[in-house]
């Protein structure tokens, strides 16, 4: 090699330190594995990911907003601590905060900082001016760390910074007040980066969060990573290893090999029960929210299956409307095509003359042959303005969720019904579990659809007639489960 050769690669090895963060944590950082001692910093499957995400996001905004949804121990607050870092040390001026749900976890993401800037290259490392529990300030460039916990007292309120890493915000105690702080602690510019990462804790305000952000309702990008995706999750298979039914099912449904089927059962077993095992190891993001003292009427792997299954519009159109108020819930509309749903739309903040304007839009261009609204609240003023303008009584059509089922319920030898749905709407529930479970309807390929889908629990009402409970706003998000037995009619949730 010349002179000029190596000044020019070494001149390029400069660069790519700086600029390609895969690269400097290659060459640069040192991270301690889960078993054995510190060795170089090699991007895993879903650190590689996320990162490439991350990346498409930054270059298309200028700025990165992330919500990660994760399984256990897949290295990502590592990777967002070394993408932190690579830009804290390599822009002056910059601050970075680092938030857990608890002080232990947020010092042991600060411990990971500490552990990268002690093990690197003298020559890359710059010079701390401060150095406590709660702050790493490098002197000579301006630029640093703050830590802080998610509680009242905690959470940046009078801090100032760019960079922010919100850990496992599932569990911290108060999430929404504490979301707005933090986004006046980081300004809307470009250059700025908010990642939040938390594995499920249950229908609760980061589900909501996460929900919104699926929807494309939020500023902040959803990225959900399995446990499937890590190499390292699987198990060698021993002696006369034979997965059951359900094991054989899920692996085809996910693509899962025998050593991954084999890895996922010692874990249940390490676990106690296989009900913990979705929200610790989610293999999809709706599954995570479902916790064990929650019963979903319709399981996320009938969803999977009917997103997977291609059928070919044919037949006559029909749309579903239910109409919501002018807050926060969401009005959405269903096309429908025989087996095929073609695409479900939601819009938030619509009134009674936006949602008929909406629908006679789709009459006219879609021609539909029937269109159904509930006409339960908001709804009938939707029907009635309908009709007023004129749209065909043949075409409009009211359908009340809370009236009584087309086929009521069977009765007993006392004349009193016995079991089968409560209402219209627990009757339409119902038809679409038999539907999905008889492999005879097509879904979107939607991720917000199968979370609406998958949120609704039910119970048995021993009383017999009681209507549907429904979320305040309009269904949008999943309502509070319980489940309680007793003989009688079936009540969903939603």
């Amino acid at each position: 090699m010349t002179w000029l050769d190596q000044v020019l690669a070494e001149g390029e090895h400069a660069e790519r330190m700086r600029s390609d963060l895969e690269y400097f944590a290659w060459h640069a950082l040192k991270l301690r594995p889960k078993a054995g001692q510190l060795e170089s910093f090699i991007f895993n499957a879903a650190q590689k990911k996320l990162h490439e995400t991350i990346e498409a996001q930054r270059a298309k905004s200028g700025r990165v907003r992330i919500v990660i949804l994760k399984a256990r121990q897949l290295g990502i607050s590592t990777y967002i601590a070394a993408r932190l870092y690579h830009r804290t040390i390599n822009n002056p001026g910059l601050r970075t905060i680092i938030i857990g749900h608890e002080r232990r976890a947020s010092s042991n993401l600060f411990q990971i900082v500490r552990r990268f800037h002690d093990c690197m290259p003298d020559d890359l490392r710059p010079s701390i001016g401060t150095s406590n529990a709660e702050e790493l300030i490098f002197d000579k460039i301006d630029s640093g760390y703050l830590v802080s916990v998610a509680n009242n007292e905690g959470t940046g309120r009078s801090a100032t910074a760019q960079m922010l890493h919100a850990s496992e915000v599932a569990f911290w105690t108060d999430l929404p007040s504490q979301m707005a702080s933090l986004m006046q602690t980081v300004p809307d510019i470009a250059g700025t980066e908010i990642l939040l990462e938390s594995t499920a804790n249950g229908f609760n305000d980061f589900q909501s969060l996460w929900r919104k952000a699926e929807a494309a309702e939020s500023e902040f990008m959803p990225v959900f990573l399995p446990w499937s995706i890590d190499p390292g999750y699987r198990r060698e298979i021993e002696g006369d290893f034979e997965m059951d039914s359900d094991e054989r099912a899920l692996a085809d449904l996910y693509k899962l090999d025998k050593e991954q089927i084999a890895w996922r059962r010692a874990k249940i077993s390490q676990l106690g029960s296989a009900e913990r095992f979705p929200q610790e190891y989610p293999l999809v993001a709706s599954e995570a929210f479902i916790s064990s003292n929650f019963d979903s009427f319709i399981t996320p792997d009938l969803v999977i299956k009917a997103r997977r299954e291609k059928v070919d519009p044919y037949g006559i159109l029909i749309i579903g409307v239910d109409p919501a108020g002018s807050g926060d819930a969401r009005t959405s509309i269903a096309w429908r095509r025989s087996r095929r749903i073609e695409k479900v739309e939601s819009r938030r903040g619509l009134d009674t003359m936006q949602v008929c304007g909406w629908v006679r839009k789709i009459i006219r261009e879609d021609k539909p042959v029937k269109a159904n609204i509930d006409v339960g609240g908001l709804g009938v003023g939707v029907f009635d303005r309908l009709i007023e303008q004129g749209e065909s009584r043949r075409v409009v059509q009211a359908v009340n969720f809370g009236g009584k089922p087309v086929e009521p319920a069977p009765l007993d030898e006392r004349g009193q019904p016995a079991g089968g749905p409560a209402n219209r709407r627990a009757e339409m529930w119902s038809n679409l579990k038999k539907a999905l479970e008889e492999g005879r309807l097509s879904l979107p390929d939607s991720d917000s659809l199968q979370a609406d889908i998958t949120s609704a629990g039910y119970k048995y009402n021993s009383a017999g007639h009681t209507n549907p409970d429904k979320h305040p706003d309009g269904g949008a998000e999943p309502w509070p489960p319980r489940r309680r037995r007793g003989g009688g009619v079936l009540r969903c949730r939603k």
